[in-house]
């Protein structure tokens, strides 16, 4: 599957932003988007541009956004995912232009001109998601199978096998209290 650069930034953000929420099977686990400086700080990890001053309501847009994009990852099938970004994009304004900033080669931004943070998340990050669904792979958007992980990856693998959001912190843990559980059992 080709990802383009602006693309794969696109979804690498999607994924960050979706990681900000509390995962829902752990009680107690927190919101790490509660404040402008959270925000900011996203922003800037992002490389997110043409992002002017924010304030209060752009926080509390982003994490409107953060919600609708969960929706198209807790979607049960290919249509309720195209309805879920159908809205997502259009509600965002997309205006598609050619941009070549930052050092980058000349892709396509969605978001219109002087747009809020939230649209543009939801423009460039909405239509990174279309691209996934319309390649008939959105099983790829998965969330972490650690038991006591539940964060958000597209799994970009060749074969789709990843089943980790990180293979080493997660995967490598639950591999390691495997192979413990083994020997504990063969000694027994």
């Amino acid at each position: 599957m080709l990802i383009t650069h602006d693309t794969r930034c696109a979804l690498d953000a999607v994924v960050d932003l979706l990681n900000t929420a509390p995962e829902g099977d752990s009680p107690g686990a927190p919101d790490s988007l509660t404040d402008l400086a959270a925000l900011q700080d996203f922003v800037r990890r992002n490389a997110i541009s043409d992002v002017g001053a924010l304030g209060p309501d752009d926080l509390a847009a982003v994490r409107a956004v953060r919600a609708r994009f969960a929706g198209v990852f807790a979607a049960d099938d290919d249509r309720t995912a195209a309805a879920r970004l159908n809205t997502l994009v259009a509600s965002a304004g997309t205006t598609p232009r050619l941009t070549d900033h930052d050092g980058y080669d000349w892709h396509v931004h969605y978001f219109a001109p002087g747009a809020s943070v939230a649209d543009h998340l939801a423009a460039d990050g909405g239509m990174a998601l279309s691209f996934i669904l319309v390649a008939g792979e959105r099983e790829r958007l998965r969330h972490c199978e650690a038991p006591d992980c539940r964060h958000a990856f597209v799994d970009l693998s060749r074969n789709r096998s990843r089943r980790y959001c990180d293979s080493r912190t997660c995967g490598n843990r639950l591999h390691v209290a495997a192979y413990r559980a083994r020997r504990r059992e063969a000694a027994s």
